[in-house]
């Protein structure tokens, strides 16, 4: 599955734009500001409904306009059109003129991850980065995963809600049942994940860092107790906050380099390296007779790298099977080969090469 063609209009900077992409590597060149770094934010919308650089949704709306388009096909062998649409209203999403009932259903027909300047804040951010990383990971290796995810958020709501009102804890915990089996079923896919990520992490991790990588999963409560003697012992700090203080949600993934923790040790471009390696290592685990092949964007790769950790990176991402898309700021970038489609963007306007 790759994507093949794609409409963008009234997109950040971007007024109108209709694009081919190489089902192999597409290269965007372009001067800073020019509207190459929208341009892979199109594509990631359409794979995930959400911007990889803001929450607000109205700084994605070209100034002046109401609303934003994005379309394009994907090849599954079959093509198939996805759409989202973006207003005040919020967003909605369609895949074959058929409305999404979520934006998981997104994911499924167009895997898209990206490496951009600010990938560093898979390291540097807190725990809900991270969740939100290796969720994305889990949902495209097991596919109950987001059956069981959504009936445990939406359990969690329900108990929220109660907890929130002060209901007696009898009413509160009519909904502990299914918090904890579908919790449980959670946790027990992401710490099969994390081990099988640990053993790819840790070859990239010393290809682009040179240092060992260490992964644990941390389950979101104390790992001596149960889930429901976890809940138990909470229910005072429940009352007290009015939400649910042990879970799932509350998981963390611990990043460690040679033994160490990561955060406020390492530099930026270290960083960004450690994140790169973790979603290298992530796009591996695609199924290998799937007829899904992911999406890797690659935002100015050459952004606060020395030219041997570029190289590195650069060997390891053209080892994985992807379709590619670079942004650079040379028309000439030959590091990853000879592209099958050369774009140029400048102020807004896309051209062919």
């Amino acid at each position: 599955m790759t994507l093949r063609r794609m409409q963008v209009t009234d997109f950040r900077c971007l007024h109108q734009a209709e694009i081919d992409l190489d089902p192999e590597f597409t290269l965007i060149s372009g001067p800073n500001a020019s509207g190459k770094t929208s341009l892979l934010e199109a594509i990631y919308l359409l794979g995930r409904g959400r911007s990889f650089r803001t929450r607000r949704l109205d700084h994605l709306i070209r100034t002046g306009c109401e609303r934003l388009i994005v379309v394009g096909e994907v090849e599954i062998p079959a093509r198939v059109t996805l759409g989202i649409e973006g207003s005040k209203a919020g967003v909605r999403a369609r895949i074959a003129g058929e409305r999404a009932n979520s934006l998981a259903e997104l994911a499924s027909a167009f895997p898209v991850q990206i490496i951009d300047p600010e990938v560093h804040r898979l390291v540097e951010e807190g725990p809900s980065y991270r969740r939100r990383f290796l969720d994305w990971g889990v949902f495209h290796v097991e596919p109950t995963f987001v059956v069981h995810w959504q009936n445990y958020r939406q359990a969690l709501k329900q108990r929220n809600a109660a907890l929130k009102t002060r209901q007696p804890r009898a009413i509160v915990s009519a909904w502990d049942g299914d918090l904890i089996h579908y919790g449980n079923l959670l946790t027990e896919a992401r710490t099969r994940y994390v081990a099988l990520l640990a053993t790819e992490g840790q070859a990239l991790s010393r290809a682009l860092l040179g240092m060992e990588l260490g992964l644990a999963y941390r389950v979101g409560w104390d790992a001596s107790l149960t889930f429901r003697e976890a809940l138990d012992r909470s229910w005072l700090s429940d009352q007290e906050f009015g939400s649910t203080q042990v879970g799932p949600q509350r998981a963390e993934l611990s990043l460690r380099l040679d033994g160490l923790p990561v955060k406020d040790r390492i530099s930026r471009g270290q960083q960004k390296l450690l994140a790169a390696a973790l979603l290298i290592a992530q796009l591996k685990f695609f199924p290998e007779h799937s007829p899904v092949r992911p999406t890797l964007l690659l935002d100015d790769p050459a952004a606060e790298l020395d030219s041997h950790r570029l190289v590195e990176l650069i060997r390891e991402v053209r080892a994985q099977a992807v379709q590619l898309v670079v942004t650079t700021l040379h028309a000439e970038f030959s590091a990853f080969g000879t592209p099958g489609h050369r774009l140029v963007v400048d102020r807004g306007i896309v051209s062919t090469h």
